[in-house]
């Protein structure tokens, strides 16, 4: 069985337009028109439990508007989904307890003058943790977070970095059994990126749960999931594995060439030129031209070293979210 099942899922928005000047304000008052935004449009994927799938897309794709169906925060326009074999938009007291959904990295809030373990122990009361279960939860939560020395300071005395840590605690201490994490680390720096990256991959392979991930950051993606669903224009794009999204979605390849020469002219005679240096050149080649590409280079030049690569997955998702998906 599916964790996440979802069938024909469809979002649209009615939002109110009007020309610009007092009169149009004034007509709008009496007589309001819209426009429908179609945010979502009829989409289908699965994940199976325990998975960690990316769910990537340029923005305005409609992952957010997707992960707040998932999650119950929206009701959707016509289509089904079920999340642990729950209707997410019926909102089941059951249903909210085996979910978080995360945005951003979701510092610990709350009066300042409570205590860490003050705030988790509110969250055991609201999602009816019993002591044994919490105590074993939040002991985990401890090796991955490292919060012993955090749980008697008050939320007032705490660093950016340690409210972070604290903010995921709170979110997991009733140890959810799907994770919805948008843009888990938007806006932080390297070491925080690094603790939220090794986190999820923990707590993901410890607990079996479920995680569906949305970032810009193809690093995240590319540390945490093996298989990536594209969202474009509210369809999906692309469902596969996270080595056949460029294959996929790219219509060239990286061909790699050093000679032992030096030099040999007009690289562009092979295909265009990305950088290069002497004796050494990186051609953008369309994937059918390859093979004569490379073929004409070995006959033509004194090689020492050729090459054949998929681009960087950073560089053909900036192309898709540019120009979107041929």
């Amino acid at each position: 069985m599916s964790a996440i099942s979802v069938r024909d899922l469809s979002m649209t928005y009615r939002a109110p337009v009007r020309e610009g000047g007092l009169r149009a304000a004034v007509a709008s008052l009496v007589r309001r028109r819209y426009r429908e935004i179609r945010a979502v449009r009829e989409i289908s994927f699965e994940v199976g439990p325990g998975e960690v799938v990316g769910f990537i897309g340029p923005n305005g794709a409609g992952k957010t508007t997707t992960l707040k169906m998932l999650s119950g925060i929206l009701h959707p326009t016509d289509g089904e989904a079920r999340v642990l074999g729950f209707v997410p938009w019926r909102r089941e007291r059951e249903y909210l307890r085996r979910i978080a959904m995360i945005r951003g990295s979701q510092p610990i809030g709350g009066p300042p003058e409570l205590t860490v373990m003050d705030s988790l122990r509110f969250q055991q009361l609201i999602y009816e943790v019993q002591d044994e279960e919490f105590k074993r939860n939040l002991s985990e939560l401890d090796e991955m977070l490292d919060l012993g020395s955090l749980l008697e300071r008050q939320i007032r005395a705490l660093s950016l970095g340690e409210r972070m840590r604290s903010g995921l605690a709170l979110a997991l201490v009733y140890r959810p059994r799907v994770l919805f994490l948008d843009e888990p680390t938007i806006g932080l720096d390297v070491s925080a990126v690094q603790m939220i990256r090794s986190f999820v991959a923990t707590y993901s392979r410890e607990t079996e749960a479920t995680v569906l991930l949305t970032s810009h950051y193809m690093a995240d993606v590319e540390t945490l999931c093996r298989r990536i669903v594209l969202i474009d224009h509210g369809c999906i794009a692309y469902d596969g594995d996270l080595m056949g999204l460029s294959a996929t979605l790219s219509p060239y390849k990286l061909v790699r060439v050093a000679v032992s020469d030096g030099a040999c002219g007009d690289w562009s005679r092979y295909g265009e030129v990305v950088e290069s240096e002497p004796g050494r050149v990186s051609l953008r080649v369309g994937r059918q031209d390859v093979p004569a590409v490379t073929a004409r280079v070995l006959a033509e030049l004194s090689v020492v070293d050729l090459a054949v690569e998929e681009p960087p997955l950073e560089s053909v998702m900036d192309r898709v979210y540019r120009e979107g998906v041929a």
